[in-house]
């Protein structure tokens, strides 16, 4: 019989600012209502043992990018080495120090100036500090799993729970992880005056529905574009559409296929020509001003009047318009001027105090008056 020998490791030590571990986590949290799976990356110096994790809707090369410059802008310097897995997103071909680095990665080492180190296959001793960061994440910073409107609240949650992990001390060490990592700070490579930018970007153009298509999925922007050429940039999270260097729509990045995403706003100019079209308006129909859309079938000027209304969300907002129809007595037939009248009054004040603030009004001596009247 063949006698199992036991595995044997090297303590390992590091240096201030020698070397970082990386990895992904998988786990789930309620974001606007609906359990979603994210994926989270996770960074870990390795002196200090400081942290940093970020969520993301996929492990693709944009998310992967992404956490790295965000990383080193929580830590505030980079760390000289950077131990990762094989994982698709950063090896092209080969494994450990055979491993051939994606195009883009290779670009981020060379921006950051760090090594690039690759594990061997089915190591993860070898990056051991990220392996346990991946479990105590997830039973200390996602239980009770969160509840929350967006991505980003969840990753601002992320960002406070990584400084409050300072605080923690490691079994065995003398100094908490903020205290080592006020001295690691101090050894990291400074960061580079420009900031690399993780996007997968393209040149699109705006169809005659006001959309650009991105990544199998499409997204509106102001139908004054219709035709016209913009950059369309996707990160992680979201998609950013620029128009001549200006930022037009800034609209959460979908991974489903085929899905549309347009904006009431994007479309407001058009409605105001083509009144009808708002009983049908995708725009309106697939978004919260629904509500507007039910609520002003009861106002008397038909489509026209909805689209007033539409208006007024835009420039008021939605929960203020919203607000006045909860507000009006349910036995009183609404009208436009109804709604004008809830929201005038405020504008009114506040112009009537700017001039009171601002006006000065000389006093007259009215007994001089009084004589010349005596006199006549």
């Amino acid at each position: 019989m063949k006698k199992s020998v036991a595995k044997a490791f090297v303590p390992l030590s590091f240096d201030p600012g020698e070397a970082a571990q990386l990895d992904w986590g998988e786990s789930y949290a309620y974001i606007g209502g609906v359990r979603k799976k994210i994926n989270v990356f996770c960074m870990r110096l390795c002196y200090s043992c400081d942290i940093f994790v970020m969520a993301f809707y996929r492990q693709n090369e944009e998310s992967f990018l992404e956490g790295h410059v965000k990383a080193f802008e929580f830590f505030g310097g980079v760390s000289e080495r950077l131990i990762f897995d094989n994982a698709k997103v950063a090896v092209k071909e080969g494994f450990g120090k055979y491993a051939k680095p994606q195009d883009k990665y290779y670009t981020l080492s060379a921006h950051y100036a760090f090594e690039m180190n690759f594990c061997n296959p089915g190591k993860g001793n070898e990056k051991g500090l990220i392996e346990n960061l991946v479990g105590w994440f997830r039973k200390n910073m996602l239980v009770p799993v969160p509840r929350v409107d967006s991505i980003e609240e969840l990753n601002q949650m992320l960002y406070e729970s990584c400084l409050k992990y300072r605080a923690h001390q490691i079994k065995g060490r003398t100094m908490t992880v903020g205290e080592m990592y006020d001295i690691e700070k101090a050894a990291l490579m400074p960061l580079p005056p420009y900031t690399y930018d993780p996007e997968k970007s393209v040149a699109l153009r705006v169809n005659e529905y006001s959309l650009v298509r991105f990544d199998r999925n499409s997204y509106s922007v102001p139908v004054k574009h219709v035709g016209k050429e913009v950059s369309v940039k996707g990160y992680g999270n979201k998609i950013v559409i620029y128009f001549k260097g200006k930022e037009i729509a800034c609209p959460t990045r979908s991974y489903g296929r085929n899905e549309i995403f347009s904006l009431p706003e994007h479309y407001i100019d058009l409605l105001e020509k083509k009144p009808r079209a708002v009983y049908n308006a995708r725009p309106i129909k697939d978004n919260a001003e629904r509500e507007i859309l039910k609520w002003g079938m009861q106002f008397p000027g038909g489509a026209r009047d909805i689209v007033r209304l539409l208006r007024l969300s835009v420039d008021y907002g939605l929960q203020r318009i919203l607000q006045i129809r909860d507000q009006m007595p349910p036995d009183m037939p609404p009208t436009i001027d109804i709604v004008l009248g809830y929201l005038l009054p405020e504008d009114m004040n506040t112009g009537a105090l700017s001039i009171t603030a601002t006006v000065k009004v000389q006093e007259v001596n009215l007994e001089e008056y009084d004589l010349k009247i005596g006199v006549m």
